[in-house]
């Protein structure tokens, strides 16, 4: 097998004091893993260390040279007033305008701030997988989607699978065992 885009050995990680780990797995491209757990028992966290943005207290995260990463945050950044269409908002997250699913497509003419929080959500992540990022990581990526926009998840996640990595994090394990090649299950 190749080698991994990302490689986890034995990783606690946390902020002042560890929440999660130790955690080991390899993500290779193709792949999409998700990560599961109850509330609160540091999926989140682990997607901060792997993006440095909380602390690792032992182990390694080994990320593949030139690894490029494009990371969806659990509540996408939303003003109260963006007043700049879904076109210009894929646009600022280097994602592709020109492809989009056919559902997006009628939302790029849009303004943000008049999107519902699902139609939102499936273009915050879409900005993430129409980006050139070889790691994809998504954090709670069926936040205020309903079943049908679930569904239509679960296709955009698979298309294209080829050319990147995806780690997702959820509580949702229904979603999960539809969405993805692998589900590691972090516990409580």
């Amino acid at each position: 097998m190749n080698e991994p885009l990302l490689a986890l050995d034995k990783l606690v990680v946390g902020y002042q004091e560890p929440v999660i780990g130790p955690i080991s797995l390899n993500l290779y491209i193709g792949e999409i893993v998700g990560i599961w757990g109850a509330n609160g028992c540091g999926k989140s966290t682990l997607l901060k260390a792997i993006a440095n943005t909380a602390k690792i207290f032992s182990g390694h995260i080994h990320k593949k040279p030139g690894l490029t990463t494009s990371w969806q945050f659990q509540r996408p950044i939303r003003l109260p007033a963006m007043p700049f269409s879904g076109q210009e908002y894929l646009r600022y997250a280097n994602a592709d305008c020109k492809t989009p699913p056919a559902t997006i497509k009628p939302w790029l003419k849009r303004r943000v701030d008049t999107l519902s929080g699902g139609q939102f959500q499936l273009l915050a992540v879409w900005a993430c997988l129409g980006s050139w990022a070889d790691l994809i990581l998504l954090d709670e990526p069926t936040n205020n989607l309903d079943p049908n926009s679930e569904t239509l998840l679960v296709e955009l996640l698979n298309a294209n699978p080829e050319q990147r990595g995806i780690l997702l994090v959820s509580h949702e394990h229904t979603f999960l065992h539809k969405a993805c090649t692998r589900v590691v299950d972090v516990g409580q």
